[in-house]
């Protein structure tokens, strides 16, 4: 299966009628990570194998940032799509998707803002003959919120609502709250909850080696490959 996000960047670049220009893009970057070169993360890059599925659903410039942590997620989890979402047209790829019996979608977001709240899981549920689709709204909390009552096509679903003990560990845009956790770490979750521990743990791990990554050719420091953050990522590669 091809990157989704690498395809969905691909389609909204053709799109654009001016270059999209993102910070510090001045370096040369790793076209496969998005890292700068000299820092390039491909060598990381975790294998395993996941019963569950994602479904990113991306706000226009998402695919574009080399800080969107939804790539991260289509490196690791085989079976994952990406959807550019628009208010007005929905992409027909992505209803079919939702119409395929062999998934289970539950559309990830917090429960306090979901009418009526039976919807509302905190659970996976296990559906005979189905395997787990989480739908993520890959956004700004603004834009998602957006996103969570724009999209009609969505309310057939059960809304889970994550319980994350941890603050989010996210450190490559600002945010105001340390309590809204980051695409990945989201689907790191979802992952958990759904019962597949090790692509969890993986994920988890990759993140953190990403971050350790990016913000070092941020601020030019010296990579130690044989540091905790590494190390737990290498019973996955």
């Amino acid at each position: 299966m091809s990157h989704a996000v690498s395809r969905l960047r691909a389609e909204r670049l053709a799109l654009s009628v001016k270059p999209f220009i993102a910070r510090g893009s001045r370096a040369p970057r790793c076209p496969r990570c998005r890292v700068i070169d000299s820092y390039c993360l491909c060598a990381w890059r975790p294998q395993v194998a996941a019963d569950s599925a994602m479904c990113l659903l991306m706000h226009d410039t998402e695919p574009l940032k080399p800080t969107n942590t939804g790539w991260l997620i289509a490196d690791v989890i085989a079976d994952t799509s990406a959807f550019n979402w628009q208010r007005v047209q929905v992409d027909p790829r992505l209803l079919a998707l939702l119409d395929d019996p062999q998934w289970q979608p539950y559309v990830v977001f917090p429960g306090e803002f979901v009418e009526p709240p039976e919807r509302v899981t905190t659970q996976v549920q296990p559906q005979p003959g189905k395997r787990p689709l989480f739908i993520l709204l890959d956004a700004t909390w603004t834009e998602a919120r957006k996103m969570f009552r724009k999209s009609p096509y969505l309310n057939r679903f059960p809304v889970l609502s994550l319980q994350p003990e941890q603050l989010s560990r996210y450190r490559l845009r600002r945010s105001k709250r340390d309590d809204h956790l980051c695409t990945v770490e989201v689907a790191a979750l979802c992952l958990e909850l759904a019962g597949d521990q090790t692509a969890a743990q993986a994920l988890d791990a990759y993140f953190d080696v990403f971050s350790t990554h990016y913000l070092g050719a941020k601020f030019k420091l010296a990579l130690d490959e044989q540091d905790d953050v590494h190390q737990r990522l290498k019973p996955f590669l």
